[in-house]
């Protein structure tokens, strides 16, 4: 694991301007590396011009998410308060029980979220847990919302036993470019997420991916983030674009924050190189402020995250949620709901 303060970076040297392909899954990290450099409003001209080709003006997905489980995870994820080995105040919490997840997620829904996502902190779940979660998944669809899961590594077994419960999206974010991985967590392999996603794909389950910045990372490995999620086959159907939320205890929180028009800059990209997918403006919205957060909306954020509470960090409350998209024009999307035998999707 590495320590919260990392050496420079060495300067990234970009020579032309590479074309955007012209089909998915041939974006090199040099040709994303050049997106992120363009002047900024013409990126976000290119971006708003690339999501309205593909998505209605002023519509945002609300979407909220429960620690279903808390703390106690195994893995050392450096950015992470909830891993064991981390003296961050999170005391390890058994499963909830259905009763208590319905009642936060009819909760949600009053609020207007259409999506509703369960985290749970294992390094990988027990065949028993993929059962106690399955009944979680039946209760939360049974509301008429779309259900999402962020449960760890998966088998391909499980992944289907996560399907046939009726489970839309399944949330394993990458993190960080490879090259720098293993800089934030030596737990597990870099190939160990992409065999999980694969596996979630092959069940017939919606991929919500994504990953965070502001953990020292250079630029390039921005870049090659980017390039990881775009040249998936095909890409998330949900990309969630993380600014690291500082959380003492853990070896990232002295981590110097991301320049807030670099966080844009990630929004704008992934909208470029993943039109279709639903780009979502998650963690470190508390941080931001309302003028950055709206140029998040421009670059092409079209999700977030709804409610006071992102697993066991802040997030920005409901109240001051609507008051922004309202100022912004902004409205909150509502999804049609999908039966225990339908699929729909988002993250």
């Amino acid at each position: 694991m590495a320590n919260a303060t990392l050496s420079a970076p060495q300067p990234i040297q970009i020579h032309r301007p590479v074309p955007a392909p012209a089909v998915q899954g041939e974006w090199s990290v040099e040709a994303i590396q050049a997106l992120l450099d363009k002047p900024l409003m013409d990126l976000l001209f290119e971006a708003q011009t690339v999501h309205r080709q593909h998505w209605p003006a002023g519509d945002i997905e609300l979407a909220t998410l429960l620690s279903v489980k808390t703390g106690g995870c195994p893995e050392n994820c450096g950015y992470c308060p909830q891993a064991a080995e981390f003296d961050t105040g999170v005391k390890a919490e058994k499963l909830m029980e259905v009763e208590e997840v319905v009642r936060a997620a009819q909760a949600a829904k009053d609020a207007g979220a259409t999506r509703f996502c369960m985290g749970a902190a294992w390094r990988a779940p027990k065949d028993r847990d993929i059962e106690k979660v399955s009944a979680l998944i039946g209760a939360v669809k049974g509301l008429g919302l779309q259900t999402c899961a962020t449960l760890g590594m998966l088998e391909s077994h499980q992944a289907q036993a996560l399907r046939d419960a009726g489970l839309d999206y399944y949330n394993h974010n990458l993190d960080t470019a490879p090259e720098y991985y293993t800089d934030v967590v030596s737990t597990r392999a870099y190939q160990d997420r992409l065999d999980t996603l694969q596996n979630v794909r092959n069940a017939g389950i919606s991929v919500c991916c994504g990953g965070i910045v502001g953990m020292g990372e250079a630029p390039v490995h921005r870049a090659g983030l980017i390039a990881q999620l775009a040249n998936l086959q095909p890409y998330p159907e949900s990309v969630p674009i993380n600014s690291l939320v500082r959380v003492p205890g853990t070896p990232l929180a002295d981590s110097k924050p991301i320049d807030p028009l670099d966080f844009v800059r990630m929004i704008a990209v992934a909208r470029i190189t993943m039109p279709k997918a639903r780009v979502r403006l998650s963690a470190g919205r508390q941080q931001m402020g309302e003028a950055v957060q709206a140029l998040c909306f421009m670059a092409g954020a079209n999700s977030i995250f709804y409610g006071d509470k992102l697993l066991v960090t802040g997030n920005p409350d409901v109240d001051a949620d609507v008051q922004l998209l309202a100022k912004l024009g902004l409205n909150g999307h509502r999804t049609t709901t999908t039966t225990l035998d339908g699929h729909s999707h988002s993250a």
